[in-house]
Formats: C-alpha cells, sequence, structure tokens
C-alpha cells in the first residue's frame, strides 16, 4: 500500500491555498459592490480594471489548488474574517472609503500570503514549487492593486473630510503607481499574462513539470519512506491528469488532431496506467522499484513530448484564445473531481 504525500506542512501550504482563494472571491465581492456605490468615473474604471485582474486571478489561485493535488479547507478564522467583512460591506455602517480602506488591507493579506506559500514550498520540496509557481504573478498584481488603492483613498478620504475634490497631484500618485509596476516589475510579470486566462497548454504543461520534479527527487532519495510517499504523490497526479485528458481533451481534439494521433495518446496512458499499477506493488526498498520507475519516466516522456509538440501545435492552429481557455476551465474542473476520488487530501489517503 503505498501513502501519498501526507507531511503536515504540505497540508498547511494546501489548507493557505484554500484561505487565499476564499479571500480572492471576497475581492471580487468587494469590487462589483464598489461599481455600484462609486459616483467617481475614473475610480470606477481604476475598480473594474481590478475585477477584470481579480477575475483572471481566481482562476490562476484555482489552477494552482489543482495543480498542488491537496484539497483542504480554509482556516477557521479566515471562514470567520470573511463572513465579518461581507457583511459590513453589505450594510452601510461603513463609508465608501472606509469600506475601501478594508479592501486595501484584504489587498495586503492576500500579498502576504502569497508570498508566504511561496518562501514556505521552497523549504519543503521543488514539486511544491513547481505547483504553486503561477500564484507569483498574482502576488505581484495584488501588490500594484495595494499602491493603486492607497491613492485611491487619498482622494476618497479628502472628500469625505472636506467634500471638496482632492488636489491632481494625489491622483497623480495613483498614476505614478501604475507607472511603477506596470514598468520593472509589471513587465516581467503582470503583462506577461495579458490578462488572459491560462490555455489549455499552459495547464498540461504545468502538469508535465511537476510530475517531472516528482520524478527527480525520487530517484534521488534513499530513504524507503520517501520514495514511497513520492510515488504515491506521482500515482495520484498521473492517474488524475490522464483520466482528465481522457474526459475533456482528447475527445476535443480527435477531429483537427487526427484518429491515429489521438488513439496513440490514449495507447500510451494505458501503458502508463498498467506500469503504475505494477510499481505500486513493488517495495520501494528493492533496486527493481527504481528500475520500473526509469521505464515509467521513459513511457511519459515520450508522451509528453508528442503532446508538446504536435498536439499543442494542432490546439494553437483550430483552437481560439476563448476555446483554448475553455477547455483549460473544463480539464481543471474535471481533474478536481477525480483528485476528490483518489483521495485529494494528504492526511491519512492510501492508493
Amino acid at each position: 500500500m503505498v501513502s501519498t504525500l501526507d507531511d503536515t506542512k504540505r497540508n498547511a501550504i494546501a489548507s493557505k491555498l484554500a484561505s487565499i482563494k476564499l479571500v480572492q472571491q471576497l475581492l471580487i465581492e468587494n469590487e462589483e459592490l464598489f461599481l455600484r456605490e462609486s459616483t467617481d468615473s475614473e475610480i470606477s474604471d481604476r475598480i473594474r480594471n481590478f475585477l477584470e485582474d481579480d477575475r483572471k486571478n481566481l482562476g490562476i489561485i484555482e489552477t494552482v489548488i489543482v495543480q498542488y493535488g491537496i484539497q483542504q479547507e480554509p482556516k477557521q478564522t479566515v471562514q470567520q474574517m470573511v463572513e465579518q467583512v461581507r457583511k459590513l460591506m453589505q450594510g452601510s455602517e461603513l463609508s465608501f472609503y472606509e469600506k475601501v480602506s478594508q479592501h486595501e488591507l484584504l489587498k495586503h493579506q492576500q500579498v502576504m500570503s502569497g508570498l508566504l506559500v511561496h518562501k514556505a514550498a521552497q523549504k519543503v520540496g521543488a514539486d511544491v514549487m513547481a505547483a504553486i509557481g503561477p500564484i507569483n504573478p498574482v502576488n505581484f498584481e495584488n501588490r500594484a492593486h495595494q499602491e493603486q488603492l492607497k491613492g485611491i483613498l487619498e482622494i476618497l478620504g479628502v472628500r469625505e473630510l472636506t467634500g471638496q475634490n482632492a488636489d491632481q497631484g494625489i491622483w497623480a500618485r495613483v498614476q505614478d503607481a501604475i507607472a511603477a509596476f506596470s514598468g520593472a516589475v509589471g513587465s516581467a510579470v503582470t503583462q506577461s499574462s495579458d490578462k488572459q486566462d491560462m490555455n489549455i497548454q499552459d495547464v498540461i504543461r504545468l502538469d508535465h513539470n511537476k510530475v517531472n520534479i516528482l520524478f527527480t527527487e525520487l530517484l534521488q532519495s534513499n530513504d524507503p519512506q520517501k520514495i514511497q510517499e513520492y510515488f504515491g504523490q506521482i500515482y495520484k497526479d498521473l492517474t488524475a491528469h490522464a483520466e482528465a485528458e481522457e474526459e475533456v481533451v482528447y475527445p476535443r481534439v480527435r477531429s483537427f488532431y487526427g484518429e491515429g494521433d489521438t488513439q496513440e495518446l490514449y495507447d500510451e496512458q494505458a501503458e502508463m496506467k498498467r506500469l503504475l499499477n505494477q510499481i505500486k506493488g513493488i517495495s520501494p526498498s528493492t533496486s527493481e522499484f527504481k528500475d520500473r520507475i526509469r521505464n515509467l519516466m521513459d513511457i511519459v516522456g515520450d508522451h509528453v513530448r508528442q503532446e508538446e509538440s504536435t498536439m499543442f501545435a494542432a490546439i494553437r492552429n483550430n483552437l481560439n484564445t476563448q476555446q483554448s481557455e475553455q477547455l483549460a476551465t473544463e480539464f481543471k474542473a474535471a481533474k478536481a473531481k477525480i483528485q476528490q476520488r483518489l483521495g485529494g487530501t494528504a492526511t491519512g489517503a492510501n492508493i
């Protein structure tokens, strides 16, 4: 019986990711509310931009959680905090300035949570770093939003206290914040996404990178328990990935990728699953175990090369951006359901 990676550090990161997702959903709710309450066209335009970014970033966070492969609930304290803030935002006790001020604090919390997950991943494992990597642009974008919100708060605060518009110099600070973060930092991070969601090629490539790292970590380890745990994660990741592709991706691409090439992908994954189940019955302390793992790596490597070359090219040539992003959404949803069926939480889950 091979167990999945089950140390408490990985579960703690999973819970933090769930909390980040919950707060992100609250940020979106707040911004939708602000658009209804705002009477300033420039501030409304800025909030509209925040909302567009945050909706995209929610999709990235959901991708990271599925890629990570461990499902946890948000911390109870975070759930309680979100409910309290939601009630305040929907009520009439706070002024518009005070609501935006609370929102800026949430942005700060989101930045810190994202950075902590990144730093923790560096200590836990390279496969975790690969899984949570896409959250880094979200961290930078939230930081940029936070700077812009400070300028907006000055504008709203002056109006609340004096009933007059703030000096244009204050609004210029908002523009400076935008320029700073869309320049040195934004050019490498926020603009690289071009306001688009991940397409199916991006999501599949993330899976490929993570499992390659897991293979490397397994082969470098001499601890039978760690080897067993790494294989448990490989088993779950490859199984969920393969079944989601067979359910969502391959039927979609068959018409333009070709019957023969698509069937080859099905056949390769059938062989991969057969090997996974064979390896499951072998003791990780034997040399045979790693020999079979290397055999599995070769099969997976050939499969990956075919997908990332010819299948990806066929997708680019036959699906538009919206179709490719929609396929990614369907793939992630299917994979999340499969992970739950396989035992997506790390606590005491066995294969």
